[in-house]
């Protein structure tokens, strides 16, 4: 835990997901789904799979990996490969993920090998389950909390211990980070520079219901917060958790009487040679770009531009009920 503000406290991480994936192949393992030797087959972006595959090397299970080219760096390739996982890789020309035909080579692999193990990361309720040892730590270092702030891709971390949250603290209140060209609030899917949250299906461990706001932020304020973390406080995370501080940080400024929490699932050292490096920003079209103080509200769900931070008030609604009542096309899912 680190402390960004006085009332603003960071769970951050070197890999969060180690948590949801210890847990899934631990139940797996006592309901006898896994067995000693088996292979593990899952589709990821990356922080899950890194975790399956340190697991696997410590346990002996044979892993494969399914992403697609949008999403693997050759940092990203060369730790796997030390750890003995199996990659296969979809050519995502639209840099959107390529999440459905991710899925269709995994149930491909699945069908030559049925007794292969998919830890079903997006739809499996262990992935949220595992974020109440989160919630707990967060109760037991920080107290009450009044605001959770995290962001979402598979929904299991910030759904996950939102849950356990408010069912110790009914008021808290839920806010959700995504970024633009992400369907998981709405948008239409598109090309996404910023990674590790957003996705391109929606996942059965989103609670739309649990949220009570959502923010899309772009790459270029997310890449500008992790900077800032690692200036002024020492932090080196990813650009996913600069993202949740860039909103964490807000909301703790516009409620001061509020303890808020913000989750920051990943280290910054995969991003040594695009994010922290200047000479890779510089070659960014746009950039140096000055990030917005403040999130521009919408009330109509649209994306905005990699230099964009948008927010909309949620109010614990479905994803049907929000295209219900935001009036317009314009505001509907596409």
């Amino acid at each position: 835990m680190a402390a960004l503000a006085p009332n603003l406290i960071a769970a951050a991480f070197p890999l969060m997901k180690l948590m949801p994936a210890r847990y899934i192949l631990d139940r797996a393992v006592a309901d006898g789904a896994l067995e000693a030797g088996m292979r593990i087959v899952e589709t990821t972006s990356g922080t899950f799979g890194m975790a399956l595959a340190l697991l696997s090397a410590a346990r002996g299970h044979r892993l494969t990996l399914v992403s697609a080219s949008s999403l693997v760096d050759a940092q990203y390739r060369a730790r796997l490969d030390g750890l003995g996982a199996q990659m296969i890789i979809t050519e995502d020309r639209a840099g959107d993920g390529d999440q459905p035909r991710r899925l269709q080579r995994l149930e491909h692999i699945r069908r030559q090998e049925p007794d292969c193990f998919w830890p079903r990361q997006y739809d499996n309720l262990g992935n949220s389950l595992a974020y109440a040892r989160l919630a707990e730590q967060l109760v037991q270092t920080v107290g009450e909390i009044d605001c959770l702030v995290g962001c979402v891709g598979s929904g299991g971390s910030l759904c996950g211990t939102g849950m356990f949250l408010r069912e110790v603290f009914p008021h808290l209140i839920v806010i959700a980070v995504d970024t633009h060209r992400s369907i998981l609030f709405g948008q239409p899917a598109g090309k996404r520079l910023l990674r590790g949250l957003g996705n391109s299906i929606l996942p059965g461990n989103l609670r739309h219901d649990l949220i009570d706001e959502v923010h899309w932020v772009g790459a270029y304020p997310a890449f500008s917060e992790s900077r800032r973390l690692l200036r002024e406080h020492g932090i080196f995370q990813g650009p996913t958790s600069g993202a949740a501080a860039l909103v964490g940080r807000w909301v703790a400024s516009t409620r001061p009487g509020a303890r808020v929490a913000v989750i920051m699932a990943d280290e910054g050292h995969r991003y040594a040679e695009t994010v922290f490096d200047d000479a890779w920003l510089g070659s960014l079209p746009g950039w140096p770009s000055s990030p917005p103080s403040e999130p521009r509200e919408l009330t109509i769900i649209e994306p905005g531009s990699e230099a964009d931070w948008t927010r909309f008030e949620w109010a614990r609604r479905s994803l049907d009920q929000i295209v219900h009542d935001v009036s317009g096309n314009e505001g509907r899912p596409h």
